[in-house]
């Protein structure tokens, strides 16, 4: 107890007075207290405080009491949204479950892949990072064992680093039909293309743009409010002291958060990552082929799955055939196809976030990045030094060949065909403190991330992203592209922006083609309702659902492409698309929109904030936002909840907005809370405040942890 207190005492000490003798004693004690920790359990290493609305603040002695005490605050909060993860990454999942058991073994056949190449790879990682993964193992086989009456007996599974690390480890292909494989790399990446809602909006704004000269990061992603955001903060004295978001059920599936010193946030950006190659058959040779004239053998191995089948286990084999470059997807008289997709191989996922995690400076930060095993996602980023700074991250192949986008299967009968290498990341886009002092990005290609330093339209790889800037990006630029200085305030007000910018673009063509080809009162008179309408998604807003049903139906008869007068134009990415291509299909989906809408919501002025609500336990609120399609800045989904009622669904779901000075200042707001425990007050005790659009103040530094503070326990003295 009395090494505990002085660890705290000078963990206090060392970040508020920065004194040199305080940081000696720091190190020489850190040291002794990892030497004695090995012979004290871990849950005597660490404290748990939960703070205003349950976030849980873990101070521990080293890595692996630190990610002991996050799982077993994640299974508190979360119970089997913690374990299941845990059982699935070991693909065992059919030996219990028989729900929708085809697509169980299916999945178990995935996961055993994914588990097995991460046991190879295992001991490659640092030693850091087996700590927190070998710690948040532990700390979730502790809850278990002492809280095992809540659960089935089959989660008691003993679970160990190489299951956490396999949780958030990458995707492997799995042998199918060519022609269908090629679909659905298309189909998926098409229905990325076209859902404006999926992804996340940023922002960094540099010293110059802000009024308190510190550099400011805004993180807003929009995803399904089951996607298991958990928010926590993370503290070893001298050695880690992060805040963010840890996917639920694992450690390593960060996607946003700060340290004293910097802080990102990613957005999705849809990668070309497969390359799809036709290999020929060796016809001297069963199970090999031809490539540089030689004959080579495909190595097989052979997968097994147990399944739940009646009082017994049933067992399913299947046999994999693989190449040194990828796995084979299809098998014909003449060729065999594989995929060789980027990030096949790469395990150190957990390594790079735990180095992101560490670092102290934007070079510390980029060479953990340097590792490349993040497949995907735009970064952008801030920090205390004032550098702002964003990448378009991308496990992008360096191709050999002609980009024939994702429907062909090159024919290789060189090994120099098939790609060998990814774009490294010092040529992927990027800018670092680009003029006018900000960043943006919301799952846009990396063009328009800054307005005053546009990124050449022509001067990329065929397999990159061709240019795009959607409404909800728009949107997002008519906001800081601009000379404003902003404070942490003004940024979180402006994030929750209820703007419709398709209305900007539509409405005053609307307006006057229903005025010219109708004498209906009825029309007129929600025409001119339209015309007074302010353009805006807020709650009070008398026209907005009316325009959201027209342009929606509109766009179903039209098409996304052809509903516009004048399409977007890279020449000019902020001021196209507008106005109606088509008045007569105009003029009809107006009708049908206001039968619609009448039918739906009892008439068809109604108010916003009438028919679109956040309900979650006792919390039933009106909520202004909506689809990122028609240009909304705040993205928010929802479904029919009862007659004339539509509930939040996905969309925003965990903010933050963090200023970076002596020490980082935040506002944060997880919609659907801490728990999924109706019974817990920390189920809906964020979700009034996120439908009136405000923010709490995060507990950073130990004073604000201390104001804040509800309780402090040790794991299993709660």
């Amino acid at each position: 107890m009395i090494r505990a207190v002085l660890v705290y005492l000078i963990y206090c000490q060392y970040y508020y007075e920065h004194c040199p003798l305080t940081t000696i004693i720091l190190v020489i004690l850190t040291v002794v207290n990892d030497s004695l920790a090995q012979d004290k359990p871990l849950q005597e290493q660490v404290t748990i405080r939960r703070t205003a609305y349950g976030v849980p603040h873990i101070l521990a002695e080293n890595l692996r009491a630190v990610a002991f005490g996050l799982a077993y605050a994640e299974c508190e909060d979360r119970g089997d949204r913690v374990i299941l993860p845990l059982i699935d990454a070991r693909g065992i999942i059919a030996r219990y479950d028989t729900t929708q058991l085809e697509a169980r073994i299916e999945a178990d056949f995935y996961r055993r892949l994914i588990h097995e190449r991460t046991a190879a790879t295992y001991m490659d990682l640092s030693q850091d990072t087996r700590d927190i993964l070998e710690g948040f193992a532990a700390g979730v086989n502790y809850y278990l064992s002492i809280h095992s009456e809540r659960f089935p007996q089959w989660y008691q599974q003993d679970f160990t680093g190489v299951d956490v690390a396999a949780r958030s480890n990458g995707a492997v292909p799995t042998p199918r039909n060519a022609r269908q494989f090629l679909q659905k790399i298309e189909r998926d990446r098409e229905a990325r293309r076209n859902n404006d809602d999926a992804g996340s909006n940023v922002w960094a704004f540099a010293p110059e743009r802000t009024t308190s000269g510190n550099a400011i990061l805004m993180r807003n992603p929009h995803l399904s409010w089951q996607a298991g955001y958990y928010e926590a903060h993370i503290t070893v004295p001298g050695k880690i002291n992060y805040y963010g978001d840890f996917r639920i059920g694992g450690m390593f599936a960060i996607i946003g958060g700060f340290n004293e010193r910097l802080g990102w946030s990613t957005t999705n950006n849809n990668p070309d990552l497969e390359e799809v190659y036709a290999l020929k058959v060796d016809p001297e040779k069963e199970d090999h082929y031809l490539l540089d004239g030689e004959s080579h053998a495909l190595r097989k191995q052979v997968v097994e799955v147990e399944f739940k089948d009646g009082t017994g286990l049933g067992v399913v084999k299947k046999e994999w055939l693989y190449t040194p470059h990828g796995p084979v997807i299809h098998h014909e008289d003449d060729n065999i196809y594989i995929v060789k997709t980027a990030g096949w191989n790469n395990f150190k996922r957990g390594e790079q976030f735990t180095r992101m995690m560490l670092a102290n400076n934007l070079e510390e930060w980029k060479e953990a990045m340097r590792i490349q095993a993040i497949t995907s996602s735009n970064y952008t980023y801030a920090d205390a030094d004032g550098n702002i700074f964003y990448v378009w991250n991308a496990m992008t192949p360096k191709l050999n060949h002609e980009f024939l986008g994702d429907t062909v299967a090159h024919e290789a009968q060189k090994a120099a065909t098939i790609w060998q290498e990814i774009v490294p990341f010092d040529e992927l886009p990027q800018l670092q403190n680009p003029p006018g002092g900000y960043l943006q990005n919301s799952n846009d290609p990396f063009y328009f991330t800054n307005l005053n330093a546009p990124m050449a339209l022509d001067g990329f790889p065929d397999n990159f992203p061709e240019p795009r800037l959607r409404l909800r990006s728009q949107h997002s630029l008519s906001l800081i592209h601009n000379d404003k200085k902003f404070s942490l305030e003004d940024i979180v007000k402006m994030k929750h922006s209820d703007r419709v910018l398709a209305a900007d673009r539509l409405k005053e063509d609307l307006v006057e083609i229903i005025k010219d080809k109708s004498q209906d009162k009825r029309l007129l008179k929600a025409a001119n309702r339209l015309a007074e309408w302010d353009n805006t998604a807020s709650i009070e807003s008398r026209g907005s659902v009316l325009f959201n049903n027209w342009f929606f139906t509109y766009r179903g008869m039209i098409g996304a492409q052809e509903m516009y007068a004048t399409p977007w134009d890279a020449e000019k990415p902020t001021t196209t698309p507008y106005g109606i291509s088509n008045a007569d299909s105009a003029f009809a989906a107006f009708e049908r929109a206001i039968k619609l809408t009448k039918k739906r919501h009892g008439k068809w002025d109604v108010k916003w904030g009438d028919v679109y609500r956040v309900r979650r336990g006792k919390v039933n609120e009106p909520v202004a936002g909506g689809s990122g399609t028609v240009g909304n800045f705040r993205v928010l989904s929802f479904r029919p909840y009862k007659k004339r009622k539509y509930s939040v669904v996905s969309g925003d779901g965990w903010v933050f907005a963090v200023e970076f000075g002596d020490q980082p200042r935040a506002y944060s707001v997880l919609a659907y809370g801490q728990s999924n425990d109706r019974k817990s007050p920390h189920f809906d005790d964020q979700a009034k405040m996120f439908a009136e659009g405000k923010m709490k103040k995060v507990a950073f530094t130990e004073e604000d942890i201390a104001k804040q503070l509800v309780k402090s326990y040790r794991p299993g003295e709660e």
